[in-house]
């Protein structure tokens, strides 16, 4: 019920303060795991992006941030899950399988947090909990968020699913070849509503 409010509240306020605007929409399946694969410019676009998904999106966050007071029981309270991006892996990994594997909707960053200079590349991450998972990967686009402060508008837009075969386990160089086929995919977003490919 509280990750309900905080969305709707966001959404509003996103539409409201900064005329958020979604395409596609209906691309992100309502039942079952699914992965949501999105750029990152901006603190704003987790919040604002998952704002408009018609479902529950648990993001990761690092650890740190749930340490914050109030702050830090607000996003536990909205979904979000603890990562020590100091350690190892393996445990967000773990952690990530868990919500997918429950029929969650988990939302990624590829590259592994905020993009401002468009210089991070991908990792991997993202082809391989599809691959353990066996689940689909929605790319997503936002810009406008890292503009926020001068009030421009935010757009959203969600691409059909991507899938890795589901009968066998993905070879190395099939998280490979997928990984850059989402982040295409990601970029042809971006620059279908309007932002620029590379940040």
């Amino acid at each position: 019920m509280l990750y309900w409010i905080a969305r709707n509240i966001i959404r509003v306020l996103a539409v409201v303060v900064w005329r958020a605007r979604a395409k596609g929409t209906g691309n992100v399946p309502r039942t079952g795991p699914v992965i949501i694969a999105c750029n990152h410019l901006s603190y704003l676009d987790p919040p604002v992006m998952g704002s408009f998904v018609p479902r529950m999106v648990r993001y990761m966050a690092k650890r740190e941030l749930f340490e914050i007071p109030v702050f830090g029981p607000a996003i536990r309270a909205v979904g979000a899950y603890p990562v020590d991006r100091e350690g190892s892996a393996t445990a967000a990994i773990k952690r990530s399988l868990e919500v997918l594997r429950a029929g969650g909707c988990i939302g990624i960053f590829p590259e592994g947090g905020r993009n401002t200079e468009g210089s991070k590349e991908a990792r991997a991450g993202v082809a391989l909990l599809a691959s353990l998972a066996k689940a689909p990967v929605v790319p997503a686009a936002i810009v406008g968020g890292d503009k926020a402060k001068r009030l421009g508008a935010i757009k959203v837009a969600f691409g059909p699913p991507m899938s890795l075969p589901t009968d066998r386990k993905a070879t190395r160089e099939e998280l490979e070849k997928f990984t850059q086929q989402t982040m295409d995919a990601i970029g042809a977003l971006i620059k279908d509503i309007g932002g620029d490919s590379e940040g």
